[in-house]
């Protein structure tokens, strides 16, 4: 079976509420939607969320991109069985115009397409996405099947009463992790993390997420006055540009270091592990290139002892939702899990399924064909602010 056509759409979706934080603030997200059909009418979507600030790409770059890149020329190749949709899948590779050290700047649009072939061929061969894990190549040494998973929850920067009534929903509604905005301007870290704590209660694992706020040389009086309230990590606390200072100040921190907008592709993780400049890395789907790629890095995280989150943008719809739920219900040792918050983040939802968490972040594995979701194309059409198609079958 081959794969004889794609179309990709960019959609404009508006949040619930106001998502901010100390390298963006946001009411909306422009995504990337990308839908593969195969020669006897099969069809599967994958979506991409691209962040200029993490990855340098944005919605309408992908969609140029896509126009220039030879895409019958790399996607037209015979698929039996799961193997050869993994080695279509890595076949992608969208044009660039400008050098990529880091083999990141069209990583959400690598995510899209990939997501939407393996839906497809999912659909196809009749079983969920999960099941390409185990004939990944080398081997998949951290593949291990849940029926449930439990995912953390956010705070994000606000005001005194927004905080304390999003800390005590959380509280009540059972979570048992919840990560912190922290280097917003303006506001007073060390105040904010006491009441959020005391609000969380003390059985809550309290993490902070600094978006780059800090140079590395601030960092430690940041953090100081944050630790009696016992934070569990620090994401993200320099600039990526200050990667290779990290390490020099790591240890007086006094508190686990994860990497985000530093770790996007394994080229990261390997300098990252080089360096000795973290001890998570926080692996987002569409940041990180794709469900395989993810994978990949996950496993030379395991290789090296460091710890792993899988993250998710706020704005993913339902099809990156279920790609996340696929990803960590069959990969071992996420010590945080972030995603699903469909409904509790979009004002309207273009799945059918409603795939959001339920009580204290649980969530269910899925079973159904590739990714297990389906697109309300009338919900799809109000959302759409451009599209393309490229037809060669």
């Amino acid at each position: 079976m081959r794969i004889v056509e794609l179309q990709a759409y960019v959609i404009q979706l508006p949040l619930r509420r106001k998502i901010q934080h100390a390298s963006a603030s946001r009411t909306d997200s422009q995504n990337v939607l990308v839908c593969c059909r195969l020669a006897d009418g099969t069809t599967g979507w994958g979506e991409g969320v691209p962040r200029d600030y993490v990855t340098g790409e944005s919605a309408q770059g992908a969609m140029q991109q896509l126009k220039e890149t030879p895409l019958a020329q790399q996607l037209d190749l015979e698929c039996h069985d799961w193997p050869n949709v993994i080695a279509l899948c890595e076949r992608f590779h969208p044009n660039q115009q400008a050098p990529d050290p880091r083999n990141h700047r069209s990583n959400a649009l690598r995510c899209a397409v990939e997501l939407s072939i393996l839906d497809a061929f999912g659909r196809l061969f009749g079983e969920p996405i999960s099941a390409a894990i185990k004939h990944l190549q080398p081997q998949c040494t951290i593949a291990e099947a849940r029926k449930f998973i439990r995912y953390s929850t956010t705070i994000t920067a606000d005001d005194v009463a927004k905080e304390r009534r999003s800390a005590i929903k959380m509280r009540l509604y059972g979570f048992q992790q919840c990560k912190v905005k922290v280097g917003v301007n303006g506001a007073n870290d060390p105040e904010r993390v006491k009441r959020l704590r005391f609000w969380l209660g003390s059985k809550m694992d309290i993490r902070l997420d600094a978006n780059e706020a800090w140079s590395v040389d601030k960092v430690s009086e940041k953090i100081e006055p944050l630790l009696p309230m016992r934070i569990s990590c620090l994401e993200q606390p320099c600039p990526h540009e200050e990667l290779n200072s990290i390490p020099l100040f790591k240890a007086h921190w006094k508190v686990p270091v994860m990497l985000d907008e530093s770790l996007t592709s394994l080229e990261d993780a390997k300098l990252a592990t080089k360096l000795g400049a973290c001890d998570l890395f926080n692996i987002r789907l569409s940041k990180c290139g794709g469900f395989v790629n993810s994978i990949r890095i996950a496993e030379y995280a395991h290789l090296n002892d460091i710890g792993i989150q899988l993250g998710c943008h706020p704005g993913e719809t339902g099809i990156l939702s279920a790609a996340g739920r696929h990803w960590a219900t069959h990969i071992r040792g996420i010590r945080y899990l972030e995603g699903s918050y469909d409904r509790h983040l979009l004002q309207e939802l273009p799945t059918n399924e409603d795939i959001t968490f339920g009580y204290g972040g649980r969530a269910p594995a899925l079973h159904r064909p590739g990714i297990g979701v389906t697109l309300d194309k009338r919900v799809l059409q109000r959302m759409k602010i451009a599209e393309n198609r490229w037809v060669w079958g």
